[in-house]
């Protein structure tokens, strides 16, 4: 599939035009059991709502949004720049929503989006970059393997999708 995986930013348009394909990835992470802030059941309307916030927040120029296309130009994976932070630190950005639809997983997506990510925080002048995930899940690894530092582990942070509690490891980076 990476042979074929088109990797890019969206203005406030092409965001605004994507929320069927991004609410698409969500609804499919979430029914995988992805805690990303969404509990089962996820309906379409709340994320379709929650992708029209972000492109708002596109169009504001508070994040940046990134997609990965396969071959006929449908969205796979999904990730966001958080550049919205306080005064003291400019230099910093959070990582957000880093998706793979689960027919796209294993075929180098997570990488690619990753590898854009850091050239658009570069091009952003970010040099602190900030994330968590879900202790022991495949994320986690694929953070290690793209040159993350574990920052620490809190216990029971978030909830799985099923209501189950879940642990959440903080990552960080350096560009």
């Amino acid at each position: 599939m990476s042979d074929h995986l088109i990797v890019r930013r969206l203005g406030a348009r092409e965001a605004a035009a994507a929320v069927e394909g991004l609410a698409d990835v969500l609804v499919d992470c979430v029914e995988g059991g992805a805690s990303v802030s969404f509990m089962l059941p996820l309906a379409r309307e709340k994320a379709l709502a929650f992708w029209r916030g972000v492109a708002d927040g596109v169009a504001r120029g508070e994040r940046a949004l990134l997609v990965a296309e396969d071959a006929h130009g449908a969205i796979v994976g999904t990730v966001q720049l958080v550049m919205a932070m306080p005064d003291n630190q400019p230099h910093r950005a959070d990582v957000a929503k880093m998706l793979v639809h689960r027919r796209a997983r294993r075929a180098g997506v997570g990488r690619r989006l990753l590898t854009a990510l850091d050239e658009v925080a570069k091009e952003e002048g970010k040099t602190v970059l900030v994330l968590d995930t879900v202790t022991g899940g495949d994320a986690e690894r694929l953070y290690e393997r793209a040159g993350w530092q574990r920052a620490g582990v809190v216990p029971k942070f978030a909830l799985m999708p099923d209501g189950e509690f879940c642990a959440t490891t903080f990552f960080y980076k350096h560009l």
